[in-house]
This record gives structure tokens, sequence and C-alpha cells, in this order.
């Protein structure tokens, strides 16, 4: 357990990270792993839920991504997390915004600007993450499937440039000034597992909130949020780092509300955020344990 072992994630904004797999990156770091996070944009698009802080929107100040490169620094210094980058630097590529489909998913807004991420060149964008796999070396990425969990279009872009740069970086005869090349041994899509969302929205119903994930119900179609549980390849137990989970996530004080669910659900002592889940895209399954399911994502190695 040294930084022999090295992880990659690429994430769309500040908070998906910390949502996604914050109990995975803080128990990496404690176990002392290499874990890099590079973020695709800063988030300039984002809901404000602070009202003090509204002025900072897209159609104000427009200053948002800045107060959100902040508060990306303070979640990373709460999972321990000392390497973090915005992909080509910061301000590269911009939050390309959403509307919802009549359907439940997110979808690409009517209208971007001009350098959003979703319009960026993928050759360009993915030479950019190529730079870093080449420098930091990692056997392990993670990332969004191909659908960016809920339709976000940077979610999707994320997952098009990290898997493509990915395959790009292992080429021996491409372009050798970003670096030696690399292979990522095991790639791996974040995941919400269908059957511990079903018992959750148990849960969280029987406790009378009826707001919370308002339209999912516990034996509904949960559309493709969730990730059945036989397409699951890997369970992270982070139970013993939830409490610095929590604390990466209070940092993100414009995007997650203090009050909402990842505070104040069903779940006694925020148990449910605890387990981290993961389909595998590239590489060998490695040794799992008595539910089938790897119990790190070095498995293997």
């Amino acid at each position: 357990m040294t930084e022999d072992h090295r992880l990659l994630l690429v994430h769309a904004h500040p908070d998906d990270e910390s949502i996604g797999q914050g109990a995975t990156m803080a128990r990496y770091v404690e176990e002392g792993r290499g874990v890099t996070l590079v973020t695709c944009t800063a988030g300039e698009m984002g809901e404000i839920l602070v009202p003090d802080l509204a002025h900072l929107a897209a159609d104000k100040d427009d200053a948002l991504g800045e107060h959100r490169r902040g508060e990306l620094e303070n979640a990373m210094k709460a999972l321990g997390v000392t390497d973090h980058r915005f992909l080509g630097g910061f301000g590269t590529y911009r939050d390309s915004g959403m509307k919802w489909h009549e359907d439940g998913h997110a979808v690409a807004a009517d209208e971007t600007h001009e350098n959003a991420f979703w319009n960026a060149d993928l050759t360009e964008a993915a030479d950019h993450l190529v730079k870093v796999i080449r420098e930091v070396r990692p056997q392990v990425l993670i990332t969004y499937d191909q659908f960016g969990g809920y339709g976000h279009p940077d979610h999707i872009q994320a997952h098009r440039v990290a898997m493509y740069a990915a395959q790009l970086a292992a080429v021996t005869s491409y372009k050798l000034d970003l670096g030696a090349p690399w292979e990522i041994a095991k790639i791996y899509w974040g995941a919400m597992s269908e059957n511990k969302m079903r018992e959750s929205l148990r849960a969280i119903r029987a406790a009378g909130d009826t707001t919370s994930f308002e339209g999912m119900e516990p034996d509904g179609d949960l559309g493709p949020f969730v990730t059945p549980d036989d397409q699951i390849a890997a369970r992270v137990d982070g139970s013993a780092f939830v409490d610095r989970k929590m604390a990466a996530l209070a940092a993100h004080e414009t995007q997650i509300e203090k009050e909402g669910f990842f505070f104040s659900g069903a779940e006694s002592g925020h148990a449910f955020w605890g387990d981290e889940f993961f389909r595998l895209a590239k590489g060998e399954v490695g040794p799992v344990g008595e539910d089938g399911l790897e119990a790190d994502l070095f498995a293997g190695l």
C-alpha cells in the first residue's frame, strides 16, 4: 500500500468527485496510494443554493467558477488529496450547462458558450489528459459511464475524453512530446447499485420523506441512474471515511444543501455514502469477496 499504486479520477465539475468517490479517495490517501483528480470544468453554470452568493451566477457576475475552484480546494483538503488539476489548466473548458428532458434525465442546453466542454475537440481535450496520464502513470482510472450517470453533457464528454485519452496514452508512437507511453491496467465507471438505491428509497419513504429523489419509488423504474447489481464489479468500503466525505461535500457549499439528503437522509450515520460501486470497463477482475465483488480497485495488480 504505497504510491506504487496510483489512481486517476476524471470528473466534469467540482463536487462530482466528492459525491461519487469521496470515500474511495480518502481511503486510498490514508493507505498511502497516489490519488490524482482531473476536473474538466469549473462548474460555471451550476445552480447556486446559497442566496448570499446568487450574484456569482453566470447570468450575473459570472464568477461562480472561481468560487467553486476554492470549494474544490477545500474539499480536497478534507479528503487529503494533494494532486488535483483542471483539464488543460483552469479556465480551458467551461461548464456546458444542461436542461432536463421530459423523460427525467439531463440533456445539452439549447445554447452553450464557445469554449463549453461539450463543444471541445475530442483529440485536443484528450491530449491534455494524455499528458497527465503519462506523467502520473496510474494503474487505475475512474470516470463515468457512456451516459454520464444521468445524461449531463459534461459527464458524457468527460467519459469520452477519459476513454480516448487512456487509449492514446498507451500508443507507443503517439505524440511522444506528451511523455513516455503508459497503459492503464484497469478502468472503472462509477455506478449506483440498484439494490442499494432501492433499499435506500424504502428507508427514505418509511421515514416520511416524500421529496428526496422525487418521482423515484422503491419498486418503480429507476431509469438509467442506477446499475443492475449483476453488472457491478467492485464495491469499495469507505465507511471509515464517511466523515471525510461529508466534510468534502459540505465544502461544495453552493451546490449541496447542508439540510438536504446527503446530510439528513434516512440512513443513520450517513452509512449509505460509505459504499461506492464500480463497473469494470477495462482489465481483469481481481480476487473477490463473499459478495462476489472486488473490495479493492487495485485487486489483481
